[in-house]
């Protein structure tokens, strides 16, 4: 560990918290239908795109109807999806004819990319046309991440309203977190990525390099630029590329690791201070950003340690880790604390996005990520999505402290029954039933199994965390595990779409149900949720919920690797 490498940290953490305040006012102001810098230009927009679709923007939807839409419109774009990657064959800007994508993967790939997941069984610069690349995968980067918000905005109003019967209107959501916040957003973040080396060309490859041993590869090109923006700032994840943000055409530098950390960033910290301001309490806002910020910076503090400690096995073999540590799986130009940064940030929300091989992580470096996972995705969590799930942990701390304290659970005036807790638990529990049962089929399949590349505890850590990785919607690999097989797409499909859409459905059920409470002014029975106290406690739900779900399955995987490499029998 060097100075400079901490310092490396707090300066991202540092842009992090003065964009995000801005970003967090600015979409308040949309989502709340007020006029913003861009309504002159968009206002037009939105309008047309309502009157060519038939949308009423006026009319709002109870919870049942705006889930409907939710599904009809997610199944409609799998469906979309896959069709595009079977066809691909036949249709244009497809330069080095690649064929059709094989059925089980064509379905896995349309799963993944519409639960903004983005989970990667194959290489993309290999494997996918340019067509397919830019109006399959790229527009689902916008519309699964404008998902996300939507169904967060729901619960928000939710909160602040009073015996309302409606929650919001899906489609004016979906369309004013594409065209006010993704897009623009989208279009400096790739202009800036242009300007830092990322490639942006319809040419699909580049000049022919000759090898040593005079032989010819060709380096694949693309309209990267574009996809990476919006993949980074959906937090959708999925590279361009195979080997992801470590590729260099992807991300070439210093800076453009920078810029992309804060893309998958901004928005998920952002929409804390959106929701201070619209449940009319910034006070709020602040207590779970920095619950998010703590477990983040936890897991950083984590991960850096164990990298830059390096390997005890190669210190007794001689080798000197003081100066560099662990810098197998990891590219020289980031270095490690670019890299453990990264693998956090890329796993505490939705992105799933690489610039290391987490299969090369040190035990505990590896415990990391896949632990930030596993709370749920929560700090910051993905788009909407990692927020919702932060308000869920926010619900059941209030009950868990009501019922110990004998006060009336209540959150913003609303009160947390029965009802409440019902879709609270399936939110907690679907997760972790869905990881957790899905890997013990997989060790229990001999076919299966023999797609792992390392035997023991990091052959279990490789299965472990494909399923998290997917039951989350993360999308980050680990590595090593040979996941283009029949049984591995259609197993990870089904968990990228519980993972996703039996969490919405409970969501959504909450948002109707508090959105028709009557608001209970707060007395002295009512729980104060802005002091550090709640903070503390709030945090330790987090932990508790995710130590009791996953500890076990942890300690046969990277703990025990852990106890393995350090030498205690």
């Amino acid at each position: 560990m060097t100075l400079l490498g901490w310092l490396q940290i707090l300066l991202f953490y540092g842009m992090l918290l003065a964009l995000a305040l801005p970003a967090g006012a600015y979409m308040a102001r949309v989502y709340a239908g007020e006029r913003t810098v861009l309504t002159p230009i968009m206002a037009p927009a939105e309008r047309l795109l309502y009157r060519i679709s038939g949308v009423r923007p006026e009319l709002e939807m109870g919870w049942k109807t705006y889930a409907a839409s939710i599904l009809m419109f997610s199944l409609v774009s799998v469906a979309f999806l896959y069709l595009i990657q079977r066809v691909q064959n036949l249709l244009p800007l497809n330069p080095l004819a690649f064929g059709p994508v094989a059925p089980d993967l064509a379905l896995n790939t349309a799963v993944s990319f519409v639960t903004n997941t983005n989970w990667q069984a194959y290489a993309g610069e290999t494997t996918m046309s340019i067509f397919t690349q830019m109006t399959g995968f790229t527009v689902q980067n916008f519309v699964s991440a404008a998902t996300g918000m939507a169904v967060l905005i729901t619960l928000i109003r939710a909160l602040a309203r009073n015996q309302a019967g409606t929650v919001g209107n899906f489609w004016v959501d979906l369309t004013r977190s594409i065209l006010y916040i993704l897009l623009p957003l989208s279009i400096l973040i790739a202009i800036a990525l242009v300007a830092g080396g990322v490639v942006q060309t319809l040419a699909p490859s580049a000049a022919v390099v000759t090898l040593q041993d005079n032989g010819n590869q060709i380096i694949a090109l693309g309209p990267a630029a574009s996809q990476v923006a919006i993949k980074h700032l959906g937090t959708n994840g999925g590279g361009f590329f195979n080997a992801n943000a470590a590729h260099p055409f992807e991300n070439p530098s210093a800076v453009t690791n920078l810029i992309l950390m804060l893309a998958e960033t901004v928005i998920p910290v952002g929409l804390t201070f959106t929701f201070g301001r619209m449940v009319g309490d910034t006070r709020q806002g602040w207590v779970i950003l920095a619950a998010m910020l703590s477990l983040m910076v936890g897991a950083t503090i984590l991960a850096y340690t164990a990298e830059a400690a390096g390997n005890p096995r190669l210190a007794a073999l001689g080798v000197d880790q003081t100066m560099e540590g662990n810098m197998e799986g990891k590219e020289v130009r980031f270095g490690i604390p670019q890299s453990v940064l990264f693998a956090t940030i890329t796993t505490g929300t939705s992105s799933g996005a690489v610039n290391s091989m987490h299969d090369s992580f040190t035990p505990l470096g590896g415990l990391a990520p896949l632990v930030m996972m596993q709370l749920g995705e929560v700090a910051p969590g993905g788009a909407g999505s990692g927020l919702y799930g932060m308000l869920t942990f926010v619900l059941v701390a209030v009950f868990i402290a009501g019922l110990m304290v004998g006060r009336t659970p209540e959150y913003l005036g609303k009160k947390i029954e029965p009802f409440e807790m019902k879709m609270l638990a399936l939110l907690i529990l679907i997760m972790p039933i869905v990881v957790l049962g899905l890997t013990a089929l997989a060790l229990s399949q001999g076919s299966a199994r023999s797609a792992i590349s390392n035997p023991g505890p990091h052959g279990f850590s490789q299965v472990l965390y494909a399923y998290t990785s997917q039951g989350n919607n993360n999308g980050s690999a680990f590595g090593g595990l040979a996941a283009n097989t029949l049984f591995y797409n259609l197993t990870g499909a089904l968990a990228m779409f519980v993972g996703r859409f039996w969490l919405i459905l409970p969501t959504l059920a909450l948002a109707g149900s508090l959105a028709a409470k009557k608001k209970v002014p707060a007395g002295g029975g009512t729980l104060p949720t802005t002091t550090p106290l709640f903070l503390c406690w709030l945090i330790v739900v987090v932990l508790v919920v995710g130590a009791l779900n996953f500890l076990p399955a942890l300690a046969l995987g990277p703990i025990i690797e852990h106890l393995i490499m350090v030498g205690v029998q």
